[in-house]
């Protein structure tokens, strides 16, 4: 008699809406069960974990501001203990600034790295030693297409300068975590349908993505078969900032 197969667990943070919430029934609609963190959207988040159940998957929702590292930290232990494993990670979370370089508050600043960097790290640290543990994990982080490039964006400067860092951040984890069984690697949208701007005429696609454009890259890195790549970044972004 063949084993059952196993349920693979996941995390998504920010997953009560958008590009998050997609994230979480895509990975319910391959077979895994999902932990949908939430911030202040208490009610989407549970029509979500609703969802995620008339799927078949185990689902439970989280709350944690995220901004607060050591709430980041908590929020992964709790998906965890909800979960009895974890065994993918997606960070989603991140606000979000467009405002010229010499009007960023120091409030903002500190946000937009903090939700974005900070958030990022916090959990990264919180889930790598339960992944090392069972020889297992897939981390997709939410990047921004082109902040690699290091390409001069004055009015968005904060955001990134925030991503920039997550590329380097995962680039460092995945590194250091190659040999455990561990990928780490980013999906970076462009300009999406429920993005804040659209600069249209700079995309060679002439349209913005739509958020299933980004999830399915992020279900390829969180397979077992994506197990041979790591450290990477996909853009999603129809050809911007080439």
């Amino acid at each position: 008699m063949s084993a059952t197969p196993l349920r693979r667990c996941a995390l998504v943070t920010g997953a009560a809406r958008g590009i998050g919430r997609r994230i979480a029934l895509d990975l319910a609609a391959s077979g895994c069960d999902v932990a949908v963190h939430f911030r202040a959207s208490a009610a989407d988040a549970e029509v979500t974990r609703a969802e995620l159940e008339a799927l078949g998957a185990r689902a439970f929702t989280v709350q944690a501001d995220l901004a607060d590292r050591a709430a980041a930290r908590a929020c992964v232990v709790e998906a965890h203990a909800a979960l009895g494993r974890l065994d993918i990670l997606v960070n989603n979370v991140g606000n979000y600034l467009y405002a010229p370089w010499d009007e960023v508050t120091d409030e903002q600043w500190d946000d937009i790295v903090a939700s974005n960097l900070g958030a990022t790290l916090a959990t990264c640290q919180a889930a790598v030693p339960l992944m090392r543990a069972q020889g297992y994990g897939r981390i997709i982080n939410l990047g921004y297409a082109g902040a690699g490039s290091l390409a001069a964006r004055p009015n968005l400067l904060a955001y990134a300068h925030a991503k920039a860092g997550v590329l380097l951040l995962t680039r460092s984890i995945a590194r250091a975590e190659a040999a455990n069984g561990i990928t780490v690697n980013v999906v970076s949208p462009g300009v999406i349908e429920t993005s804040v701007t659209q600069p249209l005429r700079e995309i060679p696609a002439g349209r913005p993505g739509f958020v299933e454009e980004v999830s399915k890259p992020v279900l390829f890195l969180a397979s077992e078969e994506s197990g041979y790549v790591t450290g990477q970044e996909i853009a999603v972004a129809g050809g911007w900032n080439l």
